[in-house]
């Protein structure tokens, strides 16, 4: 149906798997696999109509570009003419036209990728597997990739399935977006819906940067206290969730974004609760600050391997700062918080409440 997938999690949970046995390369042990309604399962990787692009380019080095891009219709007997005259519309479409004569050493690592999606497209296949095509290239020549295969696909129309561990990517680049966790599907939904309303403390945690803060705390009535400090909720956030006062006297899991807190002395015209943090160091990054701090409360492990970094050995939360805010290493402020941000899940089961 022409949409872009985004299939998402951390390193080893089966992402690439889930990929090959679209495409034919991986046996499926159990279960039925439908492409276009029709079961695969039996049928080998040549009959499904796909098309996979790889994280290595795969491309053949003694060949021109044009020769890598045309290899397909060579094998299938198309006449010459008509190998050209496709060939000469794909590079048209990803701006390889210049370099039709270049082989894969003498291009860049955009220009190679670019190539692979050609020999891709040139089959014109029912759907694309992009295997972490932007892994092996620089940070800011992935910014460009993403925005050119984004625009490509939607240019194209076809359906595409791509693999990433990066979360940026998918919440960039995604119609919808999967979280994979152990080879289990977590939650397949709209970036903004992934971002808004996890459904568990996992997908809470994967989906951000830097990672949701996810804390232990207790509600008492219409206040959820952590260590020393307690949070007033408003009765929105009991009308929203009508199982939350079902936790009333038990233990409860509170997560809170970083970019829902706030130095406190930049927000003097806002009317957020504050807590006690210590400041531990601070990430300067021109448009924001990246701020860790110690507060007086337990922070849960969202199942996240990758979250871990986020915080570091010496705190436990993480804050965005605007570069305005004047706060140092080793001070002590009030972390001003939005409670109407908070996110809620059951301390046993980790699903969002």
């Amino acid at each position: 149906d022409g949409e872009f997938l985004i299939l998402v999690g951390p390193s080893g949970c089966g992402k690439s798997t889930a990929l090959r046995m679209i495409a034919g390369l991986e046996d499926i042990t159990s279960g039925s696999l439908r492409i276009g309604g029709v079961d695969v399962v039996d049928m080998p990787p040549k009959d499904r109509d796909i098309a996979m692009v790889f994280q290595s380019y795969a491309l053949y080095p003694h060949m021109t570009v044009f020769e890598n891009i045309a290899f397909s219709m060579r094998l299938a007997g198309k006449p010459k003419a008509e190998r050209k005259k496709r060939v000469d519309e794909i590079a048209k479409t990803l701006q390889l036209t210049p370099l039709l004569d270049s082989k894969p050493a003498n291009l860049s690592g955009g220009q190679r990728q670019r190539v692979a999606m050609g020999r891709a497209m040139v089959r014109e296949p029912a759907a694309f597997l992009m295997d972490e095509p932007l892994s092996n290239l620089d940070a800011k020549l992935r910014v460009q990739m993403r925005a050119e295969i984004t625009s490509l696909q939607k240019q194209l129309g076809v359906t595409t399935i791509y693999v990433t561990h990066d979360q940026t990517e998918a919440m960039t680049m995604g119609d919808r977006v999967a979280v994979l966790k152990a080879g289990v599907l977590q939650q397949v939904d709209t970036p903004k819906r992934l971002y808004e309303s996890p459904v568990n403390a996992f997908v809470a945690g994967f989906i951000g940067s830097p990672s949701m803060n996810l804390f232990e705390g207790t509600l008492t009535g219409d206040e959820l206290t952590a260590g020393t400090f307690a949070i007033r909720l408003q009765d929105a956030a009991f009308v929203q969730r009508p199982g939350l006062r079902s936790y009333a006297g038990r233990k409860i899991v509170f997560g809170i974004r970083p970019e829902h807190l706030y130095d406190s002395s930049l927000e003097s015209g806002r009317k957020y609760q504050t807590l006690p943090a210590k400041v531990t160091s601070i990430e300067e990054l021109g448009s924001e600050h990246i701020v860790h701090l110690n507060i007086d409360a337990v922070r849960v492990d969202s199942g996240d391997p990758d979250a871990v970094r986020d915080f570091g050995l010496a705190s436990n939360a993480v804050a965005k700062f605007e570069p305005e805010s004047a706060v140092r290493s080793g001070s002590e402020i009030r972390l001003a918080l939005d409670d109407t941000k908070l996110h809620f899940f059951d301390p046993e089961t980790h699903l969002a409440i």
